[in-house]
């Protein structure tokens, strides 16, 4: 991370155990929670005491303006990142999971709509999968009118092009493996999607995801999530992740369309006139042909860019000793 990415800043951390890897790293984004942020702290700390784990909490200081520094600056027993200019929840989960020294990494909020107190028991949901994730069993977010149908429908999509059911596409309340999870950080957009497409990354990787249901609660302050800009840049991070990783469930549905549609007024062409074919029945069978070689194309290129054998079964060796 160079020094234009973060001002390292901190504060020292106190280790619950000896130095190296630590079991739980908890990455937290701060933007601007002064309200509720220091009660926040304190039940993550509790839980994660009373469960004996070796782990640190890691704030993202995202260039808060609100006092929440002053805050962090004040809590004993964490780890303190500062942004000097708001980078966006992407940025700031990734610069965490950088940074982070547990075998376990675990992602949250600090506006006390997750469950922080049960971390631990989220933690040992992970079992042998790679990744999990607290799926929310309401919607409490702003503009829920519009917000809900929207999730829904994007979700439908991820599924199919996932071909995994996906109760919950984008909490921020999740717990993966490190080693699992660092050579997808680069995928990771600077905004809310971020949490999408940790899901989809690791779903197109081969790798296991996990839902187990959790409560969630209204958000204390204010909200960062603009509904129209979010969810439109949340369709767009889906869409380019399926063109890296499945571009095929794209092309081919119009593609075979197209090919079943020309070959219709093919046969139409030939028994009306059986020695003249229409040009827009060849029309059709070119388009068919263009966004079909354009959808094998783009796969192959995929394929060629995937990870080789060695490098999955390295990764996941690295995760069966975790």
């Amino acid at each position: 991370m160079s020094t234009t990415d973060l001002a390292d800043a901190s504060r020292s951390h106190r280790e619950n155990g000896p130095s190296g890897e630590l079991d739980v790293s908890v990455v937290l984004p701060v933007y601007d929670e002064v309200g509720h942020l220091a009660l926040e702290l304190k039940r993550m700390k509790l839980a994660l005491n009373a469960a004996g784990l070796r782990y640190e909490i890691i704030a993202v200081d995202d260039g808060s303006t609100d006092g929440s520094s002053e805050v962090l600056d004040s809590t004993e027993g964490i780890r303190v990142i500062r942004l000097p200019t708001n980078r966006g929840s992407g940025t700031v989960r990734k610069i965490g999971t950088r940074a982070a020294r547990g075998r376990i990494v675990v992602w949250t909020d600090a506006d006390m709509s997750y469950p922080n107190d049960v971390i631990p028991w989220l933690v040992d949901q992970l079992g042998g999968f790679d990744q999990v994730v607290g799926a929310r069993t309401s919607e409490k977010g702003t503009v829920r009118w519009a917000r809900t149908p929207a999730k829904f429908l994007i979700r439908k999509l991820a599924e199919y092009l996932t071909g995994t059911r996906i109760p919950d596409l984008n909490s921020g309340f999740r717990a993966f493996r490190r080693t699992a999870a660092i050579p997808l950080l680069h995928l990771l957009p600077k905004g809310f999607s971020c949490t999408t497409t940790m899901t989809m990354s690791f779903l197109a990787n081969g790798l296991s995801v996990k839902h187990v249901p959790i409560d969630y609660e209204p958000r204390a302050g204010t909200s960062k999530f603009h509904w129209r800009r979010d969810s439109s840049k949340y369709l767009q991070q889906i869409i380019r992740l399926v063109m890296r990783y499945a571009p095929l469930k794209i092309f081919a549905p119009p593609g075979m369309a197209l090919l079943f549609l020309g070959f219709a007024k093919l046969a139409f062409d030939l028994l009306v006139h059986p020695v003249r074919v229409a040009g827009n029945t060849l029309l059709l069978l070119f388009a068919a042909l263009q966004v079909l070689s354009v959808g094998l194309l783009a796969d192959l290129i995929v394929d060629l860019s995937k990870p080789n054998d060695a490098q999955i079964s390295n990764a996941q060796i690295g995760s069966a000793g975790d």
